[in-house]
């Protein structure tokens, strides 16, 4: 479980692909703290330790495992050796819940339409696949990469756009300490819906 709050920007050092695809990513966590076995959400995927250490040079790092299944769903398959990675460690009882609670489990590959500037922050618009759509309302919850975001508006060809999907604002902070600083139209984003929109529409599927 997490709650969508970036706590660190990490960069993959390491490729390697056999059965499963292993993700060396190099991070400022202590990797004493850090349990093999343990969940940690990269770019919104999470993931499991299954090796951790700090190399010759002093930098931190651990290794995880993604498997054909995860690589097709996200965008884990087209990381490669220096993409950033936005990190968030699993929630600890008693921790503070700043965003929502995340499961870290990606429904799908959204795309950036448009960024543009709007005051300090920056307005970004996703086109988003239609089948994920039933799930996203205005002032609703979304994961993008990771990150705990609140939907302005919707947007649909009978709104005058010609894709669907939404708008959000990334203020200067979040800019900063997440990949979305970096992030440029045309971009693939992780995408997880709010679990309690999708148990809510699961429902209404089967409501008498």
């Amino acid at each position: 479980m997490f709650t969508g709050i970036v706590s660190d920007i990490g960069q993959i050092s390491g490729v390697e692909k056999r059965g499963d695809t292993r993700f060396v990513i190099e991070t400022s966590y202590d990797p004493d703290t850090i349990d093999l076995g343990a969940s940690i959400a990269c770019s919104g995927v999470c993931l499991t330790v299954v090796e951790k250490g700090t190399d010759d040079a002093g930098q931190n790092w651990f290794a995880v495992d993604a498997s054909e299944e995860t690589l097709s769903l996200s965008s884990c398959r087209n990381w490669d050796i220096g993409t950033k990675v936005n990190l968030e460690r699993a929630l600890r009882l008693g921790d503070e819940l700043g965003g929502h609670f995340v499961l870290g489990h990606v429904d799908g590959l959204a795309k950036i339409a448009s960024r543009e500037a709007e005051g300090d922050s920056h307005r970004f618009t996703f086109e988003v696949p239609k089948d994920l759509m039933k799930f996203i309302a205005p002032k609703g919850s979304v994961v993008l990469n990771g990150v705990s975001l609140t939907i302005n508006e919707i947007y649909t060809p009978e709104t005058g756009q010609n894709f669907v999907g939404f708008g959000v604002n990334i203020i200067p902070h979040t800019a900063e300490h997440t990949t979305f600083g970096d992030a440029k139209p045309g971009d693939p984003v992780n995408i997880e819906v709010d679990s309690m929109a999708r148990y809510v529409a699961r429902l209404m599927e089967h409501k008498d």
